[in-house]
């Protein structure tokens, strides 16, 4: 069973990648019906000076994706959905290729989402996991 409020396509989604995202290279890869995944390359937009994958670009891809994801599961005729909280754990550097983000619900509620976002390289081995706390408010 879906958790999409409306059914939607992987070119619909693709269509959300805008402002930072659309600037690093964030590119929407596959949607099922629990979970959406993106991937972002490890290049000159995204590398920290010393050669790695700056942390702060990792957070981002998270961010779009457990954002992306919460809106596609309410209905934005009552609602919108903002973020209060995210954190991020870094467990390896990677140089160069793509990161895969990968982001679940781990709780849908009626005003608030926590969703959980692994990033992966390219042997899906863990580059990070993050969580994001989106509040779910009314439309006034």
């Amino acid at each position: 069973m879906s958790i999409w409020f409306q059914p939607v396509t992987l070119d619909q989604v693709r269509g959300l990648s805008i402002g930072m995202a659309k600037h690093i290279g964030i590119e929407f890869t596959e949607i099922g019906d629990d979970f959406i995944r993106a991937r972002m390359p490890v290049d000159e937009r995204t590398r920290q000076p010393f050669g790695i994958l700056h942390g702060g670009a990792s957070v981002v891809l998270a961010e779009t994706l457990g954002s992306t994801g919460a809106a596609l599961a309410i209905d934005h005729a009552r609602y919108r959905c903002v973020g209060q909280e995210i954190n991020a754990n870094h467990i390896r550097a990677i140089q160069a290729g793509f990161v895969i983000g990968t982001a679940r619900p781990v709780h849908l509620g009626r005003r608030s989402h926590v969703w959980e976002i692994r990033i992966v390289d390219e042997q899906d081995r863990l580059v990070c996991i993050s969580r994001i706390t989106m509040a779910i408010l009314d439309i006034a």
